[in-house]
């Protein structure tokens, strides 16, 4: 089960693991999306598949504004457009020619990617700080039971026995893991950080023990 985060935005990522200029896959209800931001550090999402040959566009490079792919350098541009074929350099690649994309935002630390057309803005997460981002092999009912807490419409779950110091934000996965971003309560020093991110290993295995338990009653 997925929580309601805000009707239609996955937290995909944290900023700080999308440097200027790079590419990764991501995941939304829907598959994984390729997740670039552009050398002038303009976040974007684009369907993780090349119009030309379906080769994942996650595989490919990012060249100034445009993703390009890894197999034959078609480029595009963050709406999705076709702007370069190298095998014709002076043909401009018809609008036909268009990858998929999705709405991104950008806020507190984290990028949110629209699964549909949002209504509103993402979550606002005011004094929480991003830590870092892990995966796991648990299900979200997994995941509340080693936190001892709920998660709220937002995807927050806050550890029952570090309600003071840290909060989850978590996201199911098309893989079947979950994507959980730690998130520390306020700006924590990094004895704190350490501290926080031991405690949110430990959850993590607590979950997958309880996860596999589930599988086998």
């Amino acid at each position: 089960m997925q929580p309601d985060t805000a009707g239609s935005w996955t937290p995909v990522a944290l900023s700080a693991d999308l440097p200027a200029g790079t590419v990764m896959p991501a995941h939304i209800p829907a598959g994984t999306i390729a997740l670039w931001r552009s050398e002038s550090g303009r976040p974007a999402a684009t369907a993780n598949r090349c119009p030309h040959r379906g080769m994942s566009l996650s595989h490919g490079f990012v060249r100034g504004e445009s993703l390009s792919c890894i197999y034959h350098g078609w480029s595009y541009a963050q709406a999705g457009n076709c702007i370069r074929i190298p095998a014709h350099p002076g043909l401009e690649p018809p609008e036909t020619i268009r990858a998929k994309t999705f709405t991104v935002e950008e806020a507190g630390g984290v990028i949110w990617v629209a699964t549909d057309e949002p209504a509103s803005k993402p979550p606002l997460l005011d004094g929480l700080t991003p830590l870092r981002s892990m995966t796991t092999d648990a299900g979200l009912a997994a995941i509340e039971a080693a936190a001892g807490a709920k998660a709220s419409a937002e995807g927050l779950v806050v550890p029952v026995e570090n309600a003071d110091t840290l909060c989850l934000l978590v996201s199911a996965r098309d893989d079947g893991q979950t994507l959980i971003h730690l998130l520390t309560k306020g700006e924590a020093n990094p004895a704190a950080r350490i501290a926080a991110s031991h405690v949110a290993e430990n959850l993590r295995r607590a979950a997958e023990v309880l996860q596999k338990k589930e599988i086998a009653a």
